[in-house]
């Protein structure tokens, strides 16, 4: 009998100390929640919206923003971006928690509104592998603590008024994604190991000096644009040291001493002033554009016939010509809307005049059912696709509050007009161009038995489209705005071969009306199921003969053909059968036939990343 009781008090214990391993620790929910504390959205709710509170569990009841570990016992990453969130960041809250200090591999609080510093106190979260504050309102410099971030792998800083010299981050070997650009950073670039990036942009601030040489050979001129004080290649602007030894003068003729160094001393004057001007200048510009919002938005009015003229079957290699001043300054308020071209708030285009667009060559590279597109090529350097379409049935004004509430909605994954023009009957839209083609030329393509398409890049492209698309539905939801022709030749593939979703919200305005804002959302769903039936067989979305990808694939399935439908190029890469076929459950439910039965883009991304995740897990256990 002793025994037994024994033996019942140890099975207690035994499970009396597993139910209780099996969950968050308190300390880890306390930190976390007083961390969202100083966030504080506008509507001062943001706990209870997003279901954090301290009598649940964070990973079981699947607190929003979180992704947790597979046993659901620790916080591995925070997701908050676009949440309208303020307040201040307070790393100290995330990072005094032991066990949270020990999990937490990325912090993303992308696209709010959270102002002040970046703490110091970020050199204790140890474990941080990203750190993304894009698009939020942090001033000061970047703290030197950075540097001891050793296992930092991603960082995102870009659309601050983050100023001052880095500190040492190239100290930080494993560093492959550092993004800058549209800050106030001053100083030399680091030398880091730019071998080791895949994206890296630090366009749009106050740099200066020689481009370091490695970084111009790994990445175009569009990383560096916008710091007129920095030279060297890939930039057209070339570096000249002066040294003082060319200027010593001569013993042997005394006499030129005073011109020599009159003529040094002005030499240097000169370009100091020629300095201080471009500087102060930028900062006027910023300044005026800070102050004023969206108010800075540039109206150019200009000729619907020109347009025609320029974007024609007929003219793509002319340079466009007029005898009569073509352009003149109209503000927002001031009418005459219907003839002008709007270019939106964005970095990319400071400067862009519409005549330039008019007089440059001009290429057709596609055509279809919505429009044709062209490529157009400005003597600077720059080269933008404006996509041109006729006799949409949209009103100019709904058609401008569109691309205003797109243009407001960013994600990195979403290519963003740059500017548009509309009349009754002509609307343009103007794109910055992506060198690496489009996603179906990637599967499709005439090298694609060449060009080696692994099963991780896929399944990354599919989780990034995901979070863009459901990030995109999520902002637009209640304007109802889809994306309305998704597909993979709207999918482009940027300098750093990361998908761009293009051309969002150019769809007929009749669909709207005839199927409804709710099943024109899940038609992108539709969409994107596709495209992943693409990446999973390597066979068109319609064969040549007509056959629907995704009606074969349910055939196929039906007969429990299941290696039948995968592509045999990820088959001889011995990829992971498992992960392959759960993908390919997600894209047979998207591409129901009825639009109700399919699932949201935010089930969606959600199920693709923690396909993703496991994939990633599984590959860094391979290693070892």
């Amino acid at each position: 009998m002793n025994h037994f009781s024994i033996c019942v008090l140890l099975v207690c214990s035994f499970l009396f100390l597993f139910s209780n391993s099996d969950a968050v620790d308190d300390s880890v929910k306390n930190s976390l929640i007083q961390f969202l504390a100083k966030l504080s959205s506008q509507n001062g709710q943001q706990n209870q919206n997003l279901g954090w509170d301290i009598s649940s569990d964070p990973c079981k009841d699947s607190w929003d923003g979180l992704v947790c570990d597979g046993r659901n016992v620790s916080v591995k990453k925070l997701f908050l971006d676009g949440l309208n969130l303020s307040g201040t960041l307070q790393t100290s809250f995330l990072c005094s928690s032991e066990p949270l200090m020990a999990s937490l591999s990325v912090l993303s609080i992308n696209d709010n509104n959270i102002s002040g510093e970046i703490p110091s106190d970020i050199e204790n979260c140890k474990q941080l592998t990203r750190f993304h504050v894009r698009g939020n309102k942090f001033h000061g410099n970047l703290p030197s603590s950075f540097s001891k971030l050793v296992n930092l792998k991603r960082l995102e800083l870009s659309n601050n008024n983050l100023s001052g010299e880095l500190p040492e981050l190239s100290r930080i070997s494993g560093l492959t994604m550092f993004l800058a650009e549209n800050n106030n950073f001053s100083g030399e670039i680091p030398l880091f190991e730019f071998s080791n990036f895949e994206r890296f942009n630090v366009s749009f601030n106050n740099f200066s000096g020689p481009i370091p040489a490695a970084a111009g050979s790994y990445f175009a001129s569009n990383s560096f644009l916008g710091n007129p004080l920095l030279c060297g290649d890939p930039l057209p602007t070339k570096c000249h040291s002066l040294k003082l030894e060319e200027f010593k003068p001569e013993v042997e003729e005394p006499k030129h001493n005073n011109k020599d160094s009159i003529l040094m001393y002005s030499g240097y004057a000169i370009i100091a002033v020629v300095f201080t001007v471009i500087a102060i200048f930028i900062f006027c510009k910023r300044k005026k554009k800070a102050s004023k919002g969206d108010s800075s938005n540039r109206v150019v009015a200009v000729d619907d016939d020109e347009i025609s003229n320029k974007f024609s079957a007929n003219s793509l290699s002319s340079e466009y010509k007029t005898s009569k001043p073509e352009f003149s300054m109209l503000s927002s308020e001031s009418g005459g809307m219907s003839s002008s071209l709007i270019v939106l708030t964005n970095s990319v285009v400071n400067g862009l005049k519409f005549e330039d667009l008019l007089k440059a060559p001009a290429e057709l590279i596609g055509r279809g059912n919505h429009g044709s597109l062209y490529k157009v090529m400005l003597d600077y350097g720059m080269v933008f696709a404006v996509k041109r379409i006729k006799d949409w049935g949209i009103s100019t004004d709904e058609f401008m509050e569109r691309m205003w509430k797109i243009d407001r909605v960013k994600h990195l994954n979403v290519l963003p007009p740059l500017a548009f023009y509309s009349s009754d009957h002509e609307k343009l839209l103007v794109y910055e161009f992506q060198p690496n083609g489009s996603l179906f030329n990637l599967i499709h393509g005439s090298s694609h038995e060449e060009r080696a398409f692994p099963w991780m890049s896929r399944l990354e492209i599919a989780a990034s489209i995901a979070k863009a698309l459901s990030h995109m539905h999520k902002s637009l939801q209640q304007d109802g705005i889809p994306h309305g022709n998704l597909k993979s030749s709207n999918i482009l593939m940027n300098w750093n071969m990361e998908p761009c979703i293009s051309e969002y919200g150019l769809m007929e305005a009749m669909a709207f009306h005839s199927h409804g804002s709710s099943t024109s959302f899940r038609s992108d769903v539709y969409g994107y199921g596709l495209i992943l039936l693409e990446l999973l067989t390597g066979k068109l979305a319609r064969d040549e003969k007509g056959v629907c990808l995704a009606e074969w694939v349910k055939t196929v399935l039906r007969e429990e053909w299941t290696a039948e439908v995968l592509d045999s190029a990820l088959m001889v890469e011995a990829a992971s059968e498992e992960r392959m076929v759960n993908l390919l459950v997600v894209a047979v439910k998207c591409v129901d036939s009825s639009p109700n039965a399919r699932p949201s883009m935010d089930q969606v991304a959600a199920i693709v990343d923690a396909i993703k995740e496991e994939e990633e897990e599984s590959s860094i256990i391979s290693e070892f």
